[in-house]
């Protein structure tokens, strides 16, 4: 199994929709980013601000991370 390996701060946490359609989101704040390994295979998309990664019960989870979008880019395509 490959990781990859980033500084991980506050995240939200997708608990999937309600009856209307509306997701079920939960915000957690965190004071700084800590170093985490990541299974690249639970890395589903990536963006400036955010990694989204599965979690257990068909959650996912969107990560904020410190590194620059090009470095983890970079990580990625090794």
């Amino acid at each position: 199994m490959n990781f990859i390996e980033l500084h991980l701060g506050s995240y939200i946490i997708s608990h999937g929709y309600d009856k209307n359609n509306n997701e079920i989101i939960i915000h957690i704040p965190a004071d700084k980013f800590s170093k985490k390994l990541i299974a690249v295979s639970r890395i589903k998309s990536l963006s400036e601000k955010y990694i989204l990664t599965d979690y257990a019960d068909g959650r996912w989870i969107y990560w904020e991370y410190q590194e620059d979008f090009s470095e983890v880019k970079k990580l990625l395509n090794k």
